[in-house]
């Protein structure tokens, strides 16, 4: 897919962000985002990168929450679920692009 449509998509914010911390071997909220929806997007067709098994220990939502609960204290947890749902509305839409 090309990047000018990827970057037209909904959530393209945190996915495209969060895959080239990963590449660039930093992590961050839109890297952890990334992880947790690794396979989802790869199946779409992304080159999100697959992650050491050291960083496979601990779930990646569970680091994505620990560190927003870090962040942002009481509102981690409504931050979790609005970053957790443009990631999938940008799969969604990815997996609809490919389809054609």
């Amino acid at each position: 897919m090309l990047d000018e449509r990827l970057e037209s998509l909904p959530g393209a914010e945190i996915v495209l962000a969060g895959i080239a911390d990963l590449k660039a071997g930093r992590e961050s909220v839109n890297a952890n985002a990334v992880r947790c929806a690794a396979g989802r997007l790869r199946r779409s067709g992304l080159d999100a990168p697959s992650v050491t098994a050291a960083a496979d220990e601990i779930p990646a939502a569970h680091v994505l929450y620990r560190q927003l609960s870090r962040e942002l204290g009481d509102a981690a947890h409504s931050r979790y679920n609005a970053i957790l749902a443009r990631v999938a509305s940008f799969a969604r839409a990815a997996e609809r692009a490919q389809r054609g």
